[in-house]
């Protein structure tokens, strides 16, 4: 898969695709809940993003953490078993669909935890070592599961995407480091050109650019992500609507791309994050050339 020459399709939001499918997302495990009630779910939500073009999906491990689920009240053993059922179900999608389709383990931040919108704020007030600890305890549980890559996604500052880097250099997997930003800076505040110089001197870290995030800040992340880093850079915004925390909706009208703009600026891995569904997927596989399969 030589992303450096031709872009790379990945996937959409996963959420969305679930909950138009008819599954009741509700409650702090998010999507994460139907890795242990409703594996099919899972698989059907990732099958229909390979058959819509994507060449990699990302993993429903996102909401998944050991310290989130003893909160919800369960155990470590089945927050391993989701874990691994997050690779085991992406893969199982693409064995359905055809040969040379990767899976990416995703690896979202501390925040995601809280339930509470923290990961697009970051500053957690904890401490490197305690990140370390957090994060460390599911990344050796996903490596094992022997995924082709690790999504390390939605980061907010530069302090959490410092110590995933460190991390991610331990293990033999590639991986990606997306933030998730506002205009020229992290959620958390920091200059872009920060948060992407984290990538610059770790081997194991390929790619790196932004993700859940607006379309209109994409433009600009993409063109300082590969002067900056070095390296190809990966772009999988929201579709352009607004979160309504209060409502619990979306609102406003989609604006998802100009995809063909970010393919000039140097996005090598482009795909959607939230609301972004099969349909765009589909939009944007044509429009880069690599088409949805037959």
């Amino acid at each position: 898969m030589d992303f450096r020459t031709r872009p790379v399709v990945l996937d959409g939001g996963l959420s969305n695709q679930l909950a138009d499918a008819g599954h009741d997302l509700g409650g702090s495990l998010w999507s994460a809940r139907l890795l242990l009630d409703e594996p099919e779910a899972i698989v059907a939500a990732h099958e229909a993003y390979f058959r819509a073009g994507a060449r990699i999906a990302t993993t429903a491990s996102y909401q998944v953490s050991f310290e989130g689920f003893a909160a919800a009240g369960i155990g470590a053993a089945k927050t391993a078993e989701a874990l691994r059922r997050s690779v085991e179900l992406a893969r199982e999608a693409a064995a359905r669909v055809g040969e040379g389709l990767r899976v990416a383990a995703s690896v979202g931040p501390y925040g995601a935890i809280t339930a509470d919108g923290a990961e697009y704020r970051g500053r957690y007030g904890l401490t490197a070592a305690e990140l370390t600890a957090f994060h460390r305890k599911r990344l050796d549980v996903l490596v094992a599961a022997e995924p082709d890559f690790l999504a390390v996604e939605t980061i907010p500052g530069v302090d959490e995407a410092v110590v995933l880097a460190e991390l991610v250099g331990e293990y033999d997997v590639p991986a990606w480091l997306s933030y998730t930003v506002d205009g020229a800076r992290t959620r958390a505040g920091q200059p872009l050109a920060d948060a992407f110089a984290v990538a610059a001197g770790v081997d194991r870290i390929f790619a790196t650019g932004v993700n859940c995030s607006s379309p209109d800040d994409t433009g600009t992340a993409i063109g300082l992500a590969a002067r900056v880093s070095g390296k190809p850079v990966v772009v999988y915004p929201n579709s352009g609507q607004e979160w309504d925390a209060d409502a619990r909706t979306w609102r406003g009208a989609p604006a998802f791309g100009p995809v063909g703009d970010w393919v000039d600026q140097g996005a090598r891995l482009i795909g959607g994050c939230c609301q972004v569904g099969p349909a765009q997927i589909r939009v944007l596989a044509t429009t880069i050339g690599s088409g949805p399969p037959r």
